[in-house]
């Protein structure tokens, strides 16, 4: 099959720091590749794959500083995505909306993943303008603001077998890993550990958006002891991180559309301690990968119970649930039911 993978440019593919959806979208491409599919990859210059790449752009655009209108970039993708329809058999947009409108007036088979929160106001305009659209969700969870879509399938993101090993022992410390946002919890974690009595490892990406919750809100909690903050770290550092907690805190406050670093813990072993907002109910198996709670004073309860799983089901259960192997099938059956409609495909799984 002839596949076009349409990623957003504002992180590399994969990205070299932080990025959930890019990171998806390389994992999917090089598992295509892999299968003996014709795949071509429109991303930024600096992504790194074995598709065929095409870019718009050098550099990833979060991490060029001298790139000050974000849109242009993708519209000039866009463009080079149109032009070439006919080479393909299918594209596969990662990028929100922004597409929509040439879809309807190019004849081209496309489906779009939705990677974002589809509760926002202003978004359903669009979507009853386009709601033809066909469209997957990465959680059902994601889908209960729009309901109405022209849904084809939910498909829960996967990763590779070996991206991360299985870590046997814990070095005894607690991890959080994400953006420091309000939506995302940082707060209620250094509670949960410092109530704990565990040493907390913090990792985070802050956007200038963030950093007056940053300022008011956490800051001044990272002079307490037993509390470490590392930034945005690395992707090749994440492994360590997270497979060598004893758990990993992820105590949102948002209707998280799916949380990759649950998943990516859980591979190593590592069970995660969330609170169950969105996706979160989904992707955590509540006393066997992890532990779900209502709030922080839950969230202390929940961390002897965490440290208690045995970390060796915790990984197997992860690999036989979230492998990419399981979400590229998933997504090459959404992709025959667009080519082949009469096949019996089955929109909503």
């Amino acid at each position: 099959m002839r596949i076009a993978q349409v990623a957003p440019l504002f992180e590399s593919v994969p990205p070299r720091l932080y990025g959930g959806t890019e990171r998806v979208v390389s994992w999917l491409t090089e598992e295509l590749v892999g299968m003996g599919h014709e795949v071509t990859l429109f991303a930024s210059g600096d992504s790194q794959t074995s598709a065929r790449l095409i870019s718009p752009c050098d550099r990833a655009l979060r991490l060029e500083a001298s790139v000050v209108d974000r849109t242009a970039p993708h519209i000039l993708m866009l463009e080079q995505v149109f032009s070439r329809a006919g080479d393909f058999d299918v594209i596969h947009f990662h990028t929100d909306y922004l597409h929509f409108s040439l879809s309807r007036r190019t004849p081209v088979r496309g489906v779009t993943t939705l990677h974002g929160r589809l509760d926002l106001p202003e978004l359903t305009g669009i979507f009853k303008e386009f709601g033809e659209m066909p469209v997957v969700s990465i959680s059902n969870a994601q889908r209960e603001p729009v309901p109405w879509l022209n849904w084809q399938a939910t498909i829960h993101h996967g990763l590779p077998a070996d991206r991360f090993g299985f870590h046997e022992r814990s070095a005894g410390y607690l991890a959080f890993l994400g953006r420091i946002s309000y939506e995302k919890g940082l707060d209620d974690a250094i509670a949960i550990a410092r109530a704990a009595g565990l040493p907390l490892r913090i990792a985070a990406k802050l956007d200038a958006v963030d950093r007056g919750y940053f300022t008011t809100a956490i800051e001044p909690l990272l002079r307490q002891p037993g509390l470490e903050f590392l930034g945005e770290i690395p992707e090749a550092d994440k492994e360590a991180l997270i497979g060598d907690a004893a758990a990993v805190l992820f105590p949102i406050r948002w209707p998280e559309p799916f949380g990759l670093v649950m998943i990516e813990a859980m591979t190593c072993g590592t069970p995660v301690i969330a609170f169950p907002h969105g996706s979160v109910p989904e992707i955590v198996d509540d006393g066997v990968t992890g532990v779900l709670a209502r709030d922080a004073s839950e969230g202390v309860e929940a961390v002897a119970r965490a440290l208690s799983l045995d970390r060796r089901e915790v990984r197997r259960r992860a690999l036989e649930r979230f492998s990419v192997t399981r979400m590229a099938l998933d997504y090459l059956s959404v992709y025959d039911g667009l080519i082949r409609p009469s096949s019996g495909h089955e929109k909503a799984r």
